[in-house]
């Protein structure tokens, strides 16, 4: 009866089948032995090996984004979580006010050494996605800071403001976040109160479609640029003229402006800016005199766009592939060529530098406020705003094209592109940096999706679908961790984005638009988002 049971065990277990030696007949892993259900009954589990092969802690170093070393080398456990990493770097700062952070790791690939950022819960689940990385020796560590402030997603539309009579192919909140502006198909350039959701003044002056309008980082002048190359130049408060129009490229319209940062302007104000023309070049101008203070030629084509960086450079994109990097010092070393960007193979749309948001608005934080210590300053107030956006690394550029593909540049450097991105299907229409100094790119297409890409690396994170329509125009949040798209399709969607998973959907779709949403912006105090559209409103979103 025992053996009767023995041998009933067996089968229920699986049998032996002869393939070898007798020797270790009991032992699962003996090679002489082949078991009827081996993959099942002695697999080993993958976690089981890891474990194995892991180590339990490793010895880190930390340092901030200019290189300096934070402290001592550290020995941590391989299960701590990135918010587990920020508090140990906030005690080893002995800051007060709790700042969080993101981690960069140290590591080689293709015989470069290159910062990959942190994206999985814990350490351990960071190496199980790195096999290369060498746990043997010690792991540099950079941290980089994160907003503080937070900003509560737009869920409803709070004001429709009607007013203009043709499409709306503008809108744009000043620096500090209090005014509104638009501008479009009627000719009108119209100013808004954010807060009340009322005129503030209504400017005429332009024949024809107003094409491109930018504010000045000081929130002093406004400038807009019409399809007959007219410029022209408002007070925001009061609504007036500035002077005479500028016939700037008369007859060929203005494809884009951009001005000087504040932090580099030599007379401690916004008075500079360039304007870009089909005419194929870009010319400089001062606010206060009106005075052409240079012509930058060279672009054969269609200039489409110009930024003007924080690092004494001027980035011009043209229709002939080509983008061109230009000296902003002074005058006489204005407009100088000092490169040409080569990698594009058809005409390139849009540029957006890793700078643009807080070059946007200078001295302003994140409250639309200037430092109480630099009121009387602001160029300073600027100038470190600036330089603790970048933390000391250089400016990156991104441009995209009709060949479907994105550049990652860092122009100040060399002339050869980082990385090209590609992924999209049709025609890159519109990028933007993240304000956390360049952590993401996003990038909109005519092929109905927006990409999400690693802003230092280029690598691709993962794609935002949704939109039934080509999408025009994205915009960030000012604490980075919202996204906002603007779509052929009427509508706007909202987005929220995480290095640790990707989203299922939008967080919230933004309807009542009747007819397509060409304009969109968030404010950069982070109070609301305004949506522009071809049904002729402006619609305010908040929380």
């Amino acid at each position: 009866e025992i053996q009767d049971e023995q041998s009933a065990e067996e089968k229920r277990q699986g049998g032996i089948a002869w393939s070898g030696s007798l020797v270790g007949s009991k032992n699962p892993n003996n090679l002489g032995y082949r078991y009827s259900h081996a993959h099942k009954r002695f697999k080993k589990d993958a976690t089981e090996n890891e474990k194995d092969i892991l180590p339990i802690n490793l010895v880190v170093q930390f340092q901030n984004r200019q290189g300096d070393e934070l402290g001592d080398i550290v020995d941590i456990p391989t299960k701590s979580t990135m918010e587990d990493l920020s508090a140990l770097v906030q005690s080893l700062l002995e800051e007060e006010e709790k700042v969080p952070y993101s981690f960069y790791a140290r590591m080689q690939r293709n015989g470069l050494e290159e910062d990959i950022e942190i994206t999985t819960e814990t350490i351990v689940d960071f190496l199980r996605q790195q096999p290369s990385l060498s746990t043997e020796q010690t792991l540099t560590l950079t941290y980089h800071p994160l907003s503080i402030f937070r900003v509560r997603p737009v869920t409803r539309c709070t004001d429709t403001l009607p007013g203009h009579t043709e499409a709306i192919l503008h809108v744009s909140f000043s620096p500090d976040g209090r005014l509104l502006a638009s501008g479009g198909g009627d000719t009108m350039v119209r100013f808004w109160t954010v807060t009340t959701a009322l005129p503030k003044q209504t400017c005429k002056g332009h024949r024809d479609h107003v094409l491109c309008t930018a504010w000045s980082p000081d929130g002093k002048y406004f400038v807009s640029a019409d399809k007959r190359g007219m410029v022209m130049l408002w007070d925001p408060n009061t609504g007036k003229l500035q002077g005479q129009p500028i016939r700037a490229h008369t007859p060929k319209w203005v494809t884009s402006i951009a001005w000087e940062p504040l932090h580099y302007a030599p007379n401690s104000c916004c008075e500079r800016f360039a304007t870009s023309s089909k005419d194929g070049s870009v010319r400089i101008f001062n606010a206060r005199t009106h005075a052409k203070l240079a012509t930058l030629q060279g672009h054969t084509d269609s200039v489409e766009c110009v930024k003007w960086g924080g690092s004494g450079l001027i980035y011009t994109a043209s229709r002939d592939r080509t983008i061109k990097v230009w000296t902003a010092d002074g005058n006489h070393d204005l407009g100088k060529l000092v490169r040409t960007l080569v990698g594009h193979g058809h005409r390139i749309n849009t540029l957006a530098l890793s700078s643009d948001s807080v070059l946007r608005s200078g001295p302003f934080d994140n409250r639309g406020k200037i430092h109480k210590d630099l009121i009387d300053d602001t160029k300073e107030a600027a100038r470190q705003r600036y330089q603790e956006a970048l933390g000391g690394e250089p400016e990156r550029l991104v441009s995209g094209s009709d060949d479907f593909t994105l550049f990652l540049w860092n122009p100040s450097k060399s002339k050869h592109a980082t990385k090209r991105l590609t992924g999209h299907q049709q025609a890159v229409n519109h990028l933007a940096f993240s304000p956390d100094g360049g952590r993401y790119i996003a990038s909109a297409s005519f092929d109905k999706k927006i990409k999400i890409w690693n802003g230092k690396t280029g690598e691709f994170l993962y794609t935002l679908v949704g939109h039934v329509g080509a999408v025009y125009q994205v915009t960030w949040s000012p604490d980075s961790r919202f996204l906002v798209s603007a779509s052929k399709d009427s509508t706007a969607k909202l987005w929220e984005i995480s290095p640790q998973k990707k989203p299922k959907g939008a967080k919230e779709t933004l309807p009542g638009h009747y007819d397509e949403v060409y304009a969109l912006d968030w404010s950069p105090n982070g109070f609301a988002v305004a949506t522009g559209s071809k049904d002729r409103t402006i619609k305010i979103w908040k929380h």
